[in-house]
């Protein structure tokens, strides 16, 4: 298999996750609704979207403190830890529609308790790429549809565009997602999801953000854009012009060189909130599918985000770096709007007034 066969190997395979994502948290909206497990009392308020920004604010100024201070290991339990109450919630939804029409009471709710502690323990001791995507599939799935049932549609619509904005200040202004990134990485828990181009490839083995992204090669990284680990972190230097950046053939083959890319668990949730978010909230244009909460509007939404996400990653292989959320929120705004209007309803009713 010839290097772009396996980066578009590689493309199918994000897909993929993001999907699965997506299709998780459309799964687990009825169950979390009927088990109150919204977070806000008031859905409606756009005011929880602001708050919630704030809070993703402080929590990002605080790991980039950590990180400053060599407290890495606290950040990692502390999201291990985040990783298995996720789990859980999922798993009290998920296991007993499973196990209790043949078992006895009671054994469902101790198994959903073992599976979330099995996902933090695969965490901590072996987290292998397989093992940090499968986590990052049951929290992405779970955090979207918690945070898609607690967010009615107009501060969903306001949180995927503060975010959106966020995203492409941090990463074209300030950079300081580029540094959180790169602290994340080198953690190996389910913040970021791992897609390798070789079946060979080893997150265990892999080197640390710090040594992909040495010899100023930034084609490596972004906090809101897929990245790339190169198959060598001690190779040679990134060919350049006269001005000392790569050329954009030469990041692009760059890219195509590489063992695995790396894209935030967050590119796949933020979105998703929406997806959840009117399915739970849009009445119109129900569409019947057996286990989902589905419509026209949530499926516009799913859609625009792949489409989204297509975009970004053909940038990504032609060497160009952008953040993820102005791209994908973007598609998923769009998305969620054209199939609210295909279903009957106005763009006021669509956009929550």
């Amino acid at each position: 298999m010839n290097d772009r066969s396996r980066i578009l190997a590689a493309v199918g395979a994000t897909v993929l996750l993001f999907v699965a994502v997506q299709i998780g948290a459309l799964a687990l909206v009825e169950p979390f609704d009927q088990s109150g497990r919204q977070a806000v009392e008031n859905p409606q308020d756009p005011t929880n979207s602001i708050f919630y920004v704030g809070i993703m604010l402080v929590a990002t100024a605080l790991m980039l403190a950590a990180f400053r201070y060599d407290l890495e290991g606290l950040i990692r339990l502390l999201l291990v830890g985040v990783s298995v109450m996720i789990s859980w919630y999922v798993f009290a939804e998920l296991v007993p529609a499973v196990v209790e029409p043949i078992a006895p009471a009671g054994v469902a709710d101790g198994l959903a308790v073992l599976a979330s502690l099995a996902v933090g323990a695969a965490l901590l001791w072996y987290p292998e790429w397989y093992v940090i995507d499968a986590a990052g599939i049951v929290m992405g799935a779970g955090a979207a549809a918690l945070f898609g049932i607690s967010f009615g549609l107009l501060p969903a619509l306001l949180l995927l565009s503060v975010l959106a904005v966020y995203d492409a200040i941090s990463v074209y202004g300030t950079e300081h997602m580029l540094d959180l990134a790169e602290g994340v990485m080198d953690l190996k828990i389910p913040v970021v999801l791992v897609v390798p181009t070789t079946l060979s490839y080893s997150y265990l083995a892999a080197g640390s953000a710090e040594d992909a992204l040495e010899d100023g090669d930034q084609s490596a990284a972004d906090g809101g854009q897929p990245v790339a680990e190169p198959e060598d972190a001690g190779g040679d230097e990134a060919a350049t012009v006269d001005d000392g950046t790569a050329t954009t053939d030469e990041a692009a083959d760059d890219v195509l060189e590489r063992d695995a890319f790396f894209i935030g668990l967050g590119d796949a949730v933020i979105p998703t909130v929406l997806v959840a978010s009117a399915a739970s909230f849009l009445e119109a244009g129900a569409i019947a599918v057996p286990g989902l909460a589905l419509n026209l509007a949530a499926l516009g939404a799913s859609l625009g985000t792949i489409a989204g996400l297509l975009v970004l990653m053909y940038m990504v292989i032609e060497g160009r770096a952008h953040a993820g959320l102005p791209l994908l929120n973007g598609g998923a705004i769009g998305g969620y709007l054209l199939g609210a209007l295909a279903s009957g309803v106005s763009i006021a009713t669509a956009v929550g007034f």
